[in-house]
């Protein structure tokens, strides 16, 4: 790993830059004298990791006693997309323009994009755990529910993980849900306009956790309640800590 740039912010946060091999990264540490949890923080798949939302998220949760740290898989950010991946976009725009289904599109390119990166969180995992200042246990919170399932399940070291019901997941991880076994915090935004509701439910549903936790709001997919945060922060703390 690689630190290419670093800043220390307002709220006394560290941001750096990485790179590890391919894999360009950001890390956010707090100030602190002992090594503190991580959280593997990801964006919805396709955006890149300055996403603002997901900056947001990650300082505020670095600030409360977290390393929080994210990378653009492949064919996501600014890496380079496959000429698959962009027609499957481009057949995405089309139908939904045209009001068409759009499940067995994006079955098609979300599939493949969570296959290929979870390798790749994978060996960033490693590569931070090997940092001075983070130790374990490990957390996953973000926006990618299809990676974070396939997550939750291979990689024993992640103790608990926060999902977001705003994106499609595909019917491999809706099937994989029923592995999840660590302690999860379910958002869902009631009226979001790209996630129908009831498959939403049903995800909750299927997940095979003991300790499982859905918070429901009114409104569309980005109107998340910033308590949210704050209250998923808690959930960590539970946890991790």
């Amino acid at each position: 790993m690689q630190f290419t740039s670093e800043q220390r912010l307002d709220d006394g946060v560290l941001e750096r830059e990485f790179t590890l091999g391919e894999i360009p990264g950001t890390l956010w540490t707090p100030a602190s004298a002992t090594p503190v949890p991580l959280i593997l923080m990801s964006h919805n798949n396709g955006l890149p990791k300055a996403d603002p939302r997901l900056v947001a998220r990650a300082r505020y949760t670095a600030a409360r006693g977290y390393a929080v740290a994210t990378i653009d898989a492949a064919g996501c950010g600014d890496r380079p997309r496959s000429a698959s991946d962009e027609q499957a976009r481009a057949d995405l725009r089309r139908a939904m323009q045209a009001g068409e289904p759009v499940d067995e599109i994006f079955e098609s390119f979300i599939g493949p994009l969570v296959e290929n990166a979870v390798p790749e969180w994978r060996t960033a995992l490693d590569a931070l755990l090997e940092l001075p200042g983070i130790g374990g246990p490990v957390g996953y919170s973000g926006g990618w529910t299809a990676l974070g399932i396939r997550l939750a399940v291979v990689e024993p070291r992640i103790a608990a993980a926060g999902f977001f019901a705003g994106g499609y997941v595909p019917r491999a991880q809706r099937e994989e849900a029923r592995q999840v076994t660590v302690p999860l915090l379910f958002l869902l935004q009631w009226d979001d306009e790209g996630n129908p509701r009831q498959r939403a439910l049903e995800l909750f549903d299927a997940f095979g956790s003991k300790e499982k936790t859905l918070h429901a709001n009114l409104g569309g997919h980005t109107g998340t309640p910033w308590f949210e945060l704050e209250d998923g922060c808690r959930f960590l703390d539970r946890h991790l800590k």
